[in-house]
């Protein structure tokens, strides 16, 4: 701050500590309305004041040395005796009113206390009874400042009970501010006067040891400025140091002080403090034009008054924090509705600019997240605001921070202190820290202070030091590269503005690293089950092939049954991709295995009882084994001829196991199997090893009986009650338009073996000659050149798809199947043009099928 500055003689080399470092504590001294005692912890008098015949008649050379108890009578004794404890607490004070000290008709109000080794006993002089109980005129006063709602308005009624209570001309009620400068907040006056009102009083005016004792001892009483007050005898204890006076009702006074108070034209003082949070919040400073004495008791009641005065400021400030909470919480809302709809946090700030505006008044905001800043209104630039961001990372830590005079903190802002003065930064991150930062212009205005706050340094009655002021008129002070100061309430809204903001911020940091951490997992997880599960069909193919082989006493037999064998386990893959790898339906695959193979028969096999969720791990096994079962059942059981039927009975078990009883009956008779296969293999043995559960086949001559049971764990659920499905009559079979698969033909297969496989289908089927392609480049150029009359196309080619080529065939009039392993079909009906899917692998039935429901849905010509 830019401040005219009065200059005096010697102001260059003035050390402005001198008043700081006055033993105000250790003066020697009491006012003369009371007298003091210094006893030991057997009660033995060391120190006495001189005043103390006059206050109780007693010489202060005859108490010296002898016991407390000698020297007054034995019932006040014994009522400051059983009060000691409660000097145990620190800066505890007894108080006792109107105790007879003396066998005369005298009461004292006595004050004792802790000071070191020595206990401290402080008499006054009971005044003469008032009419009625201090307390009862306290109190109505006291209800005066409830529900009050400002402080300007709890500040004047404070000084106008005060002014009643105390009879002083005037009382201020003198705010403390950050640089421990006051500020005179209200002012009552007997003359109805305003002479103090919204001045400031310089830092210097009540020096740091002084706020000390104010904490302490709360309540300071000058009754008469021209008092010389009374010497302590001895003036030193035997350590060589003074008697340690800090909490003395009747200590005396500073003499810079008294002079000070002279030059306010000042007979007597009494300053009550104002504590708040523990600290000195303010203070209550009584003036009288003549001396002025206020009796102990009521001085306690007036110290009380600044307790509930503290209370009720308390209650003012909770309730302006509660309306910034509230303000806060709006603004909360506000922010995370703009951040689901998908906007970012600077956006999402932005846009709440306004509420923001309206909890903490500011010219400028600026959000920066240690690259660019993003401000509106008035700000620094872009490069002025960096290094405003290297200062708050080296200095603030990680709360926030705020100053009404960047310039006096910060340096570099000197140079545009006539744009930005106040700054309050909320840190929103971990480091590399990123902030909100709220501006405020300058206010180019005049702070009024009680007098010219440079006191000139002048040698006067008390030394070569700060002497206290004579004038105290209003005295201006131009001050520039300030800003209007951060309140209290604005500080406490900034505190859960920040709560709120590193909620959102952290919320969408961690979202982000948490969906890309869990993106990563799920790849590594997918990777590896992925790997898995190739590796297990690999060695499943392995298996088939091998098992197949051994089994099969043609070529014709080995190729029906690995094909039968591949095609159940995809049905059953499909079964499980539909519902997206959860639990599926037992009785939906016993239909599909007889579906595929029973060629119309499928109404002669009848599934009771409920229905079973079987786990995924499980399912695989169960399709092959229920594949043979149903194959055998078409080839040589109830299903190879017209009269036979299957019966499959499904129930539960008592320890929650699934039965499946296989009945057949109506078929040719049946014996046992001459040899044991690969298939009987799996029906016997897949369900007792991969599953852990029972399987048994008997070969009767009424027909084949199987009973199986599936242990609990695989299942993942049991439907109790499965609607009858409606006896709806088979279609009619129409006869299948005669499909000429002569003349040439396309596969588009980026796998070779996959592709070559297709080719044989479709030269098999009568199609000649068979172009493979395995890119789309490749199938356009041959195109080029020839039109097919069929094609087989892959959806997927590794890095592109098929569907240029098939919209290609399709301008050309090309009937094409597709060829793909995804199990959403729906998404290709969208997105090619008419043609018909198989699912891989596919056989050369299934393809042969899709090409001649394709010649069907053809019109006719």
């Amino acid at each position: 701050m830019k401040i005219a500055r009065a200059s005096g003689p010697g102001s260059d080399s003035v050390d402005l500590t001198n008043c700081d470092r006055e033993p105000i504590h250790q003066l020697g001294r009491v006012q003369s309305y009371g007298a003091l005692l210094a006893v030991t912890t057997d009660w033995i008098v060391q120190h006495a004041s001189e005043n103390l015949g006059d206050i109780l008649g007693i010489d202060h050379g005859d108490a010296i040395g002898r016991r407390l108890q000698e020297l007054i009578v034995h019932d006040a004794f014994e009522r400051m005796r059983k009060s000691m404890h409660l000097t145990d607490t620190p800066d505890g004070v007894v108080r006792l009113f109107g105790v007879t000290v003396l066998n005369d008709n005298r009461s004292f109000d006595v004050s004792l206390h802790g000071s070191g080794r020595h206990m401290i006993v402080e008499f006054e002089p009971r005044s003469v009874l008032r009419g009625s109980d201090v307390m009862s005129e306290v109190y109505p006063h006291i209800l005066q400042l409830r529900g009050c709602v400002d402080l300007e308005t709890l500040a004047r009624r404070a000084t106008v009970a005060l002014h009643k209570l105390s009879g002083f001309d005037s009382v201020m009620l003198y705010q403390f501010q950050a640089d421990k400068s006051g500020k005179v907040l209200a002012e009552t006056r007997s003359d109805g006067g305003q002479k103090y009102l919204g001045l400031m009083f310089p830092a210097s005016d009540i020096p740091a040891q002084a706020r000390a004792l104010y904490k302490r001892s709360l309540l300071r009483l000058i009754s008469d400025v021209d008092d010389p007050g009374s010497a302590i005898c001895p003036p030193q204890t035997v350590d060589g140091t003074p008697v340690d006076l800090s909490l003395s009702v009747t200590r005396a006074v500073s003499p810079i002080h008294i002079e000070y108070l002279k030059n306010m034209g000042v007979s007597a003082s009494m300053s009550v403090s104002i504590m708040k949070d523990g600290e000195l919040w303010g203070l209550f400073a009584c003036h009288h034009h003549s001396p002025c004495y206020i009796d102990y008791e009521r001085r306690t009641a007036f110290e009380m008054f600044a307790h509930m005065f503290s209370y009720e400021l308390t209650r003012f400030e909770d309730g302006q924090r509660k309306i910034a909470e509230v303000n806060t919480n709006r603004l909360q809302s506000r922010l995370m509705t703009h951040m689901v709809d998908g906007q970012e946090l600077a956006e999402s700030l932005l846009a709440v600019s306004d509420d923001i505006q309206s909890v903490l008044p500011h010219d400028g905001l600026c959000l920066y997240d240690g690259e660019s800043p993003t401000c509106i209104g008035a700000t620094t630039s872009a490069e002025e605001f960096r290094s405003i961001a290297r200062f708050l990372d080296r200095s603030i830590g990680s709360q926030n921070y705020h100053t009404d005079c960047l310039g006096n903190v910060h340096e570099p802002a000197r140079d545009y202190e006539d744009r930005i003065a106040g700054l309050l930064a909320i840190p929103i991150s971990k480091r590399p820290r990123d902030y909100l930062v709220l501006f405020r212009r300058p206010i180019n205005d005049t702070v009024s202070w009680a007098g010219d706050p440079n006191k000139p340094v002048t040698v006067g009655p008390n030394g070569v030091r700060l002497t206290p002021r004579k004038s105290f008129d209003v005295w201006k002070e131009a001050a520039t590269g300030r800003s209007a100061p951060w309140t209290t309430q604005e500080v406490h809204a900034a505190n859960l503005l920040r709560t709120v903001l590193l909620e959102v911020f952290l919320k969408v940091t961690d979202a982000a690293n948490l969906e890309r951490q869990r993106a990563q997992e799920q790849q590594e997880l997918l990777i590896s089950e992925l790997n898995h599960r190739v590796r297990n069909i690999l060695n499943l193919m392995r298996g088939l092939l091998s098992q197949s082989r051994a089994s099969a006493a043609t070529l014709e037999e080995f190729t029906a049954n690995l094909d039968g064998r591949i095609h159940a386990l995809a049905r059953a893959h499909d079964q499980l991709t539909a519902d997206h790898w959860e639990p599926a339906s037992l009785r939906e695959l016993i239909l599909c295995e007889f579906a595929a193979y029973a060629n119309g028969k499928s109404e002669r096999v009848n599934v009771t009882g409920p229905d079973a969720l079987v786990k995924p791990q499980a399912y695989t096994t169960l399709a092959l084994v229920l594949h043979e079962m149903a194959t055998n059942s078409v080839k040589y059981g109830a299903l190879c001829d017209s009269g036979g039927r299957v019966d499959i009975h499904i129930s539960r078990d008592n320890a929650g196991g699934l039965l499946i009883d296989w009945l057949e009956r109506g078929g040719p008779p049946v014996s046992p199997p001459e040899r044991r296969g690969f298939g009987t293999v799996i029906i016997e043995t897949s369900i007792p090893h991969e599953l852990k559960g029972d399987s048994r086949i008997h070969y009767k001559m009424t027909g084949v009986e199987a009973h199986f049971r599936l242990p609990p764990h695989i299942l993942a659920g049991l439907i109790e009650t499965v609607a009858a499905a409606p006896q709806t009559p088979a279609p009619v079979k129409q006869e299948a338009t005669a499909t000429d698969f002569g003349g040439p033909a396309l596969v588009l297969e980026d796998s070779l073996i996959i592709a070559m496989d297709a080719a044989a289908m479709l030269e098999d089927m009568g199609a000649s000659p068979v172009e493979i392609a395995s890119s789309v480049a490749d199938a356009m150029a041959w195109l080029e050149t020839v039109t097919p009359n069929h094609a087989v196309l892959d959806v997927n080619l590794g890095d592109e798809q098929s569907l240029p080529v098939a919209e290609r065939l399709h301008a050309l009039g090309v009937p094409f199947v597709l060829a793909t392993g995804y199990g959403d079909n729906q998404a290709l009906v969208e997105t090619y043009p008419p043609c018909e899917i198989v699912q891989k692998p596919f056989t050369d039935a299934a393809l042969q099928s899709a090409f001649e429901r394709l010649a069907d849905s053809k019109p006719k010509g």
